[in-house]
């Protein structure tokens, strides 16, 4: 079943669309345990980017630029952004990078340094369309663990599952840190 969430890279400018459009335009499935950099042209041209003239109106333009470069798994890169963002922003972003690494005790840390996200109501909704239910509210940690065990399973329902849920925690997230404070969340 697929994950319905409402992303359209055009939406945070030209130059986002650009960068994303070097893989997948926002809609990559990411792995569960990322071993290298997708795209090192991506790499490359975000190096050249600070967070205020990517995302000048946003609610957290460097808790956006972490999410451009964990996008692209270039964990080192968005690992530093997100280590120095004190936010419930960079410790989600902190959260899903330990999680990819895979180091799921450090990653377990991270989230509960979130607490209740505002996202989380909307990625429960996706997590039930996707046919993955752990109750309400969203909880982080048990999705920690059925990413470490779908990890194990390649190729497998419950990997793609995952996957899919990954994406779909990206977008959703992605989305607030790069909409301005006064939008209204998708």
């Amino acid at each position: 079943m697929l994950v319905s969430v409402d992303f359209r890279s055009p939406d945070y400018g030209e130059n986002v669309a650009r960068l994303l459009a070097l893989d997948g335009d926002g809609t990559r499935a990411m792995p569960l345990a990322a071993a290298r950099c997708s795209s090192e042209a991506a790499r490359t041209e975000l190096k050249k980017w600070k967070a205020r003239e990517l995302f000048p109106a946003s609610r957290s333009p460097e808790g956006a630029l972490a999410g451009l470069f964990l996008y692209f798994s270039c964990l080192e890169e968005a690992h530093a952004i997100a280590q120095d963002l004190n936010t419930a922003e960079g410790s989600f972003w902190h959260g899903i990078l330990h999680r990819q690494e895979p180091d799921a005790f450090n990653a377990g840390y991270w989230f509960r340094q979130v607490g209740r996200h505002p996202v989380y109501p909307a990625l429960g909704e996706a997590a039930r369309q996707a046919g993955y239910d752990a109750g309400a509210p969203w909880d982080p940690r048990a999705f920690i663990d059925f990413c470490e065990s779908a990890r194990k399973r390649p190729g497998s329902d419950e990997e793609d599952r995952a996957m899919r849920l990954q994406l779909a925690e990206w977008q959703l997230l992605f989305n607030y840190c790069a909409s301005g404070a006064g939008e209204k969340k998708r």
